[in-house]
């Protein structure tokens, strides 16, 4: 049975919030994607589907369609092109679709906006993008990022049964896998994850049943129940694909608590969501925690650990000589980045714990050293083939023995870091984190939905 959708409602989203509701579909197959739009739109009274179309992005441009139903139900469609914007996909996004959502908030006629990804884009960027970016410029609009009018209500991540697992613990790179990626060097591993631990809801296109492999479904099942754990998940067979009436029963079984646009810092619980801890099929987080500082080099040499039979993996790293700040750690499949995870709180400022949360300071407090602080190393692992006794191995090994950890901080600074110049590419095509963006001309012209 699924629950009523009002039960669910989120806690942020209350009477008096009307911003409309944006769903976000992602997932790494087109025509899965296409299904589950569909769907989703032709289930709510008063659903605009948008969809940015990045196979032409070689050519310098992108297709945008929007898709509704009129009074008469029947599907009405609008496509544009959209010129690449300065040779880039991310800024093209911005600037094409966040004051797109802020207009299609003030049309009485829109009740739900329904976001239809293109398989190279993670659902996480999007969000931060329509939580964070200030959209100038537009006339009759205050400046403001498209949530003043939007809110992520919930992300559906659409899995192929067939070959999702493969991908997500592979290590080809998007265009080795078949998608158009300019500049592009993400995983499919790093996107497919992503796209999965985003998610509120999932919905799998199942292989034909007479052809099934029992085993690898069941272990696909035990990864995305650690991966999203707590969402509901629905399984499409070929002969029978999703409907509206599906998609709606799935939407209104999403939790209240669930992420809904969320986004996670360095700093928060790395298991959130309560995943299953026991294992099943071979999959099983392992948890790592020390209070001793990483030795950098040997850490180094133990990462082969964290990429061999595991699906993903996430952190915060106490690196011996960086004491200031944390580095935070993801893996997916056979990649894998170090970047800043920003100061401990025992290196702040008092200006800067000013504006650490609640729960950061309680949790601080709990492992609270007086020599050291809050310094710690925190990681899990989502292991597939892997052997957890091995990955606990190599870990503790590159923790600072008893003679190096007495031996102080200025003895460990000076070991030889591998990580000193880790650093998230801000130049990243894809990453669509720029603070502002100006409206383009042109877009605030009117809209199909009023023929």
């Amino acid at each position: 049975m699924f629950d009523d959708g009002l039960a669910n409602r989120p806690d942020d989203a209350g009477p008096t919030d009307h911003r409309t509701p944006v769903v976000l579909v992602t997932g790494l197959d087109a025509s899965s994607i296409h299904r589950v739009g569909d769907a989703v739109e032709g289930g709510g009274v008063g659903s605009v589907q948008v969809h940015h179309d990045l196979t032409q992005v070689e050519d310098g441009r992108v297709v945008r369609t929007l898709s509704w139903r009129g009074p008469d139900g029947r599907s009405r469609h609008d496509v544009c092109i959209v010129e690449l914007a300065h040779g880039c996909i991310s800024c093209t996004l911005r600037e094409d679709l966040l004051p797109l959502l802020r207009r299609l908030h003030r049309r009485p006629s829109v009740n739900r906006i329904v976001l239809t990804l293109d398989p190279v884009l993670e659902p996480e960027q999007v969000a931060w993008s329509i939580e964070n970016v200030i959209v100038a410029g537009m006339p009759g609009f205050d400046d403001a990022p498209a949530a003043a009018d939007v809110r992520v209500d919930l992300t559906v991540a659409c899995v192929a049964e067939e070959d999702w697992l493969t991908s997500a613990t592979g290590d080809l790179s998007l265009a080795e896998g078949g998608h158009v990626a300019l500049d592009d060097d993400r995983t499919l591993a790093q996107v497919a994850v992503g796209q999965v631990a985003f998610a509120d809801a999932l919905v799998v296109a199942a292989c034909d049943p007479t052809v099934r492999d029992a085993w690898a479904s069941a272990r696909l099942v035990a990864v995305l129940k650690r991966l999203a754990p707590n969402v509901p998940m629905m399984f499409e067979l070929p002969q029978r694909p999703i409907t509206p009436v599906l998609a709606e029963q799935l939407l209104a079984a999403v939790p209240s608590r669930s992420r809904r646009g969320r986004i996670d810092g360095p700093h928060d619980p790395l298991l959130a969501g309560e995943p299953p801890l026991d294992s099943d099929c071979g999959v099983t987080w392992v948890e790592f925690h020390s209070d001793r500082p990483l030795h950098p080099g040997r850490f180094h040499e133990a990462i082969d650990a964290l990429l061999d039979g595991v699906v993903c993996a996430r952190g915060r790293l106490w690196i011996a000589t960086q004491p200031d700040e944390a580095l935070w750690l993801e893996s997916a499949g056979g990649g894998l980045r170090v970047a800043h995870g920003g100061p401990w709180l025992a290196s702040m400022t008092d200006d800067e714990l000013a504006q650490v949360s609640d729960e950061r300071r309680a949790l601080g407090a709990l492992r609270w050293d007086e020599s050291f602080g809050d310094r710690h190393t925190s990681l899990v692992a989502l292991v597939h083939q892997g052997d957890p006794a091995e990955i606990e191995e190599a870990l503790r090994g590159a923790c600072l023995n008893e003679v190096e950890f007495a031996a102080g901080p200025q003895f460990w600074s000076t070991f030889d870091d591998p990580f000193g110049q880790f650093h998230a590419d801000p130049c990243d095509d894809l990453d669509i984190s720029d603070s502002t963006v100006d409206a383009v001309p042109g877009l605030d012209s009117s809209d199909p939905r009023d023929n």
